[in-house]
Parts: structure tokens; C-alpha cells; sequence
């Protein structure tokens, strides 16, 4: 990869499918819905740079636009021509990016909770943005209760101790710190704004996916993107939050599996 190192794995046998995570996640997100999915198709996970297992770019830049620019680059190692392909929170603006502005094809499109109308940045991290400086040099053990408090705002009914650490281990110690910041610093709106005149020329079957108590991006905005995108299908995952495969993992499975089994 010419930004550096990312891990992917791969599940299953069939048609293929592509699951792309978001922010502050990485494809464990992806757990509980891969096994349905992996019955019928091929199944390609990824760590986006600088999440999960895979380490930060090699020039530290992590921005939405040059994460699209990897997924191109893995799309052609896995020599997956039109894969099926989900995108949750960022990954939402990544897969359209790819699709949009690098004309990569799509066979079936779907959107979870996704980054794709400006403003999408939330109060919590345009406040880390604005004073990076400061949350560079806060003590490690508060930036931490930051983060943590935060992580449990992307569910509806709670996350268990395991996904807890799953999700908030990756951003634990001064190095953990660091790379939460560094991915913070690279949101920029504009990236998703080059695109958003566009989303009218979408000519692939989309579903929209969202959780029906998401805090982070609120509901209202699946109905504006349906508006947007011709026919798209709309459905709102009952008592699930912005992180709504941890909520709801076998409403999103099953929405997932029907939709990409036409």
C-alpha cells in the first residue's frame, strides 16, 4: 500500500462484500454481523490507517479523503471489480468518495449511520479540534475519562466490559492519545462537502441504515440523504444508537443480508 501498512482479513465464499468501519472503531465493530453475511458472500473487513491494527499513514495524515484513496488501493489488490460494499460513520463518506470522486464501482450500496451531510462534526470532537493544543498536553488519565465517556454516547443500551476495552484500548496511553488526536486533527468537512452536490448521480441500489437513537448523527439526516440519493430505501434501527450493530447487531445483519442478496 503506498500509505503504509493496513490489516484486512477476509471471511466466507460467495459474492463479495466489502465492510467498511468509521470513528473511533476500527472492523471489530463489524463482529456480530459478519457471520451472517460470511453464509452467503465473501466478506473483506479492513482497519482503516491508524485504527485498529493498522498503523498510522506513513505522512500521519488520516483524513476521510485519503482513506477513500487506500480503500481504492485495496479494492484493486483484492481485484474486486463491483463489490457490494457497507460503509458505517466515516466509512459512509469513504465508500462515496471512492464511488463519486475516484469512479470506482459499487454493485449495491449501503450507508450505516453515515458521515455524508455537512455539519457532521460532532460538539465533542469540533472542541478537541479547536483546542488540540491543550488535549495534547492534558494528563493521560483524564484524556482517557474523556474519550470513555464519550465511547458510551455511540450506544443506546451499553456496551459490555469486552467491547468497552475493545473500542476504548485502542486509544489508552500516551501513544493512544496521539493517534486519537492525530485522526481528530484530519476531520475536515470539505471532504465530504466535494462530494455532496453528487449524490443525486448515484445510479446503484443504496440503503440507508440508521440507528433510530443515535446521538451522534441524528435520524432526521437518513430521511434528508433518501431525499437526496433516487431510490434509495430508508429504515430506522428501533432503540439503536449511532453505534447500532452493537445495539442491534442482528436487525443490521439481517438489513444488510437482504439487501445484498438481490
Amino acid at each position: 500500500m503506498s500509505g503504509g501498512v493496513v490489516a484486512w482479513d477476509v471471511f466466507g465464499a460467495g459474492p463479495p462484500v466489502v465492510l467498511v468501519h468509521g470513528t473511533p472503531s476500527w472492523s471489530y465493530l463489524w463482529r456480530n454481523v459478519v457471520p451472517a453475511l460470511a453464509g452467503q458472500f465473501t466478506v473483506f473487513v479492513l482497519d482503516l490507517p491508524g485504527y485498529g491494527d493498522s498503523p498510522a499513514p506513513a505522512d500521519g495524515v488520516a483524513s476521510i479523503a485519503t482513506h477513500a484513496s487506500a480503500l481504492v488501493e485495496l479494492l484493486d489488490l483484492w481485484e474486486l471489480e463491483a463489490p457490494a460494499v457497507a460503509g458505517h460513520d466515516i466509512g459512509g463518506a469513504i465508500v462515496l468518495r471512492a464511488h463519486l470522486l475516484q469512479q470506482r464501482s459499487f454493485g449495491r450500496l449501503a450507508l450505516v449511520d453515515a458521515v455524508v451531510l455537512a455539519p457532521w462534526i460532532t460538539p465533542t470532537t469540533r472542541h478537541i479540534q479547536a483546542h488540540l493544543d491543550v488535549y495534547r498536553t492534558m494528563p493521560n488519565h483524564i484524556f482517557e475519562q474523556i474519550t470513555a465517556a464519550h465511547i458510551r454516547t455511540a450506544v443506546r443500551r451499553g456496551l459490555d466490559a469486552d467491547a468497552f476495552a475493545a473500542y476504548q484500548g485502542r486509544w489508552q496511553g500516551v501513544d493512544g492519545q496521539a493517534a486519537y488526536l492525530n485522526k481528530v486533527a484530519h476531520f475536515r468537512e470539505e471532504d465530504t462537502r466535494e462530494f455532496e452536490p453528487m449524490l443525486g448521480t448515484i445510479g446503484i441500489p443504496v440503503l440507508i441504515l440508521w440507528g433510530a437513537e443515535d446521538a451522534w448523527l441524528e435520524p432526521t439526516l437518513a430521511r434528508r440523504l433518501g431525499d437526496l440519493i433516487p431510490g434509495s430505501e430508508v429504515r430506522l434501527i428501533p432503540d439503536a444508537g449511532h453505534f447500532s450493530m452493537e445495539d442491534a447487531p442482528a436487525d443490521v445483519a439481517r438489513s444488510l443480508l437482504e439487501f445484498f442478496r438481490f
